[in-house]
């Protein structure tokens, strides 16, 4: 065996940008400069969920929370669901059920793919809408 192949470590499903962001947290204690990428955030999200990052976890739903938008509500709310995060979960709900974005959330693929695939989290949805439009 080569010292050099005895120095290199594999992780398994996560992108080398995603491991890199995961040592940034870990040797400064904040998220890294470009931490504005929202797939990127979803990713740190799930690594830091796997290695036990709760500071780490908070912060990159913290984010995730200001960066919902209607293109990404249905990976971020599975995402929220799949990793246990209330706080992300109930903006998305929040999020989807506002009067601005409604009628482009209900047009989208990821929308109807929830219909069906998440029913608990349609009514809640439903819940909130009532909620928010009985406040006119």
């Amino acid at each position: 065996m080569k010292q050099k192949d005895a120095l290199r470590i594999e992780i398994d499903d996560m992108e080398p940008a995603v491991f890199e962001a995961l040592l940034h947290f870990v040797y400064t204690d904040s998220l890294p400069d470009d931490a504005d990428n929202n797939v990127a955030m979803q990713h740190l999200l799930v690594a830091a969920d796997r290695y036990g990052l709760d500071r780490l976890r908070l912060l990159c739903e913290a984010k995730l929370c200001h960066d919902i938008d209607v293109p990404t509500m249905d990976t971020t709310l599975a995402l929220a669901e799949q990793h246990h995060c209330p706080h992300l979960r109930g903006a998305c709900i929040g999020f989807i059920a506002s009067r601005d974005v409604l009628g482009a959330v209900m047009e989208t693929d990821g929308f109807k793919h929830l219909i069906t695939s998440c029913p608990a989290i349609m009514k809640e949805i439903l819940d909130k809408v009532a909620a928010v439009w009985s406040n006119k």
